[in-house]
C-alpha cells in the first residue's frame, strides 16, 4: 500500500492531513498496542537497541528543533505529522519485521513491489503518461530533461523512484544467493535496474554503484577498518591538493548529462560556510545563500539547516551504528558463508542509501523503504537469528567479546 499509492492521496480531517501511509501506520500502531509478538526481548527484535534508540532521538530533536524554528502552529502541526511518520513508520516495521524469516518475506514482497513499478515506469518511458497520476496526488505528464523521458512510478520525483530500485538491488542479489526464491530474485533485480535506469538520474545510478563497489570489497571484508583509513586519508589528500574544497567533486558528478551536480555541490558549501546560522537548531532564510538554494535534495544538509546539529549528528550515528551492527554480527558469523553474505548485502544497500543522501532527500515513501532497512538490520544485528535468539545488542557484543577472549 505504501509504495502502490501516491504521496499526495490524503484525507483532511479537521485541518489534519492524513495520508495512506499515516492511516496505515495507524493500524500498524493500533494492532502492536493489542496483539504483538511477546519474546524475552519484548515485541522487538534484539529488544530496544542503540539504534532504536538513536533513531527515536534524532525523531524528536528534529521535531522540536524545526517547531522552535517556526514558532507557528501549523508548523508544529505539520511536525507532529512527519513525527508520527518516523517514528510510527519505523516501529510499526520493527514490530513486523521481528526475524531472518520475516526478512525473507518482505525482500520476497519488495521484488514484487519492484517488478510491478518497473512495468509502469517504462510506460512512461513509451507513453510519457504516468498512469499513477489518474489515481491523482502525482501530475500525470511526465518530466523531461535533454529530451530524455524520468518516470516517476507512484513515487514524488523521480529521483526517489530511481533510488527505491537501486538500493533493492543488493537484497535482490542475496535472495538469489540464498536459493530460496531464484525466480523472484532475478524478477526483483531485473525490475530494480529498470527502475534505476528509467529514473534517468545519476543519484540513483550512484546508489547502484555504490552497491556494486561494495560487493567488490568482499574479499577485504576483514580490512575495512584499513580502507576505510585510506579513504580518510585520500579526502584529506585530495582537499589539501585541490584549488577548490574536496566537496567540489560533487558538481563532477554527470552521468546521464541532464544531472545538476554543481547545485548538489553549492549545497554543502553553502552549509558549511553558514554553520554559525544553522548549528544551533536550523536556520530559515537559507533560500537566499543562492541560486535555487530552497531546493534542498541533500539530505545531509536538509536536517542540518532544518534540524540543527543535534538532528544531522543523530542522524549520522544512525548510519554509522547500522554498519557498526552489521559488521559485530559478522565477525560473530565468521566461518558461515551464507550469514556472512547476507550481512554484506544488507551493508551494501545501507552504502546505497548513505551515496543517495548526497543527491536526494527522502520525503515520500522512499522514506519508509529506508526504516525498512533499518528494521532488517536490527534483525541481522542479533546474530541475524530469530526473535529469541539473541536478547539484546549488550547480548551481541558480549558473546564477540567473550569469544575473542
Amino acid at each position: 500500500m505504501v509504495f502502490l499509492v501516491p504521496f499526495g492521496q490524503v484525507l483532511v480531517l479537521g485541518g489534519i492531513h492524513l495520508t495512506v501511509y499515516r492511516m496505515v501506520i495507524l493500524c500498524g500502531l493500533a494492532r502492536l498496542a493489542v496483539t504483538g509478538r511477546e519474546s524475552q526481548s519484548g515485541r522487538l527484535a534484539g529488544g530496544f537497541t542503540s539504534i532504536d534508540r538513536i533513531f527515536t532521538i534524532w525523531a524528536i530533536a528534529y521535531c522540536v528543533a524545526n517547531s522552535l524554528q517556526w514558532m507557528d502552529t501549523q508548523a508544529l502541526i505539520k511536525n507532529l505529522g512527519s513525527l508520527l511518520d518516523a517514528l510510527g513508520g519505523y516501529f510499526v516495521l520493527r514490530f513486523a519485521i521481528a526475524d531472518a524469516d520475516d526478512v525473507l518475506h518482505a525482500i520476497q514482497v519488495l521484488a514484487v513491489i519492484a517488478v510491478i513499478m518497473a512495468m509502469f515506469m517504462t510506460n512512461e518511458q513509451v507513453t510519457h503518461d504516468n498512469v499513477f497520476g489518474m489515481l491523482g496526488g502525482i501530475p500525470r505528464d511526465v518530466a523531461v530533461r535533454e529530451g530524455r523521458a524520468r518516470s516517476c512510478g507512484a513515487f514524488e520525483v523521480y529521483i526517489t523512484a530511481g533510488v527505491f530500485g537501486a538500493t533493492l538491488l543488493p537484497l535482490f542479489v542475496w535472495l538469489w544467493a540464498s536459493g530460496r526464491s531464484k525466480v523472484g530474485a532475478c524478477l526483483g533485480m531485473l525490475g530494480g535496474a529498470v527502475i534505476a535506469v528509467t529514473s534517468n538520474a545519476s543519484t540513483s545510478l550512484l546508489a547502484c554503484a555504490a552497491a556494486v563497489l561494495a560487493f567488490c570489497f568482499w574479499p577485504l571484508r576483514k580490512s575495512m577498518r584499513a580502507v576505510r583509513w585510506v579513504l580518510v586519508a585520500s579526502l584529506v589528500g585530495l582537499h589539501l591538493v585541490m584549488k577548490a574544497p574536496v566537496w567540489a567533486l560533487i558538481a563532477r558528478v554527470d552521468l546521464t548529462g541532464s544531472s545538476s551536480g554543481f547545485h548538489r555541490y553549492m549545497l554543502v558549501d553553502g552549509c558549511i560556510r553558514h554553520f554559525t546560522d544553522w548549528w544551533l537548531m536550523g536556520v530559515r532564510n537559507y533560500d537566499t545563500w543562492g541560486w535555487d538554494m530552497w531546493d534542498l535534495s541533500n539530505q545531509y544538509v536538509a536536517y542540518a539547516l532544518t534540524g540543527g546539529l543535534v538532528t544531522l549528528a543523530a542522524f549520522v550515528l544512525i548510519i554509522s551504528r547500522s554498519f557498526g551492527r552489521l559488521g559485530t554480527a559478522r565477525k560473530l558469523a565468521a566461518g558461515d558463508a551464507k550469514q556472512e553474505w547476507f550481512l554484506w548485502c544488507l551493508c551494501a544497500a545501507l552504502l546505497g542509501h548513505v551515496v543517495a543522501y548526497f543527491g536526494i532527500g527522502y520525503f515520500d515513501q522512499m522514506q519508509f523503504a529506508w526504516y525498512a532497512l533499518l528494521a532488517m538490520i536490527s534483525v541481522a544485528g542479533a546474530g541475524g537469528k530469530s526473535v529469541d535468539a539473541v536478547s539484546n545488542e549488550d547480548a551481541v557484543v558480549s558473546s564477540y567479546e567473550y569469544a575473542q577472549s
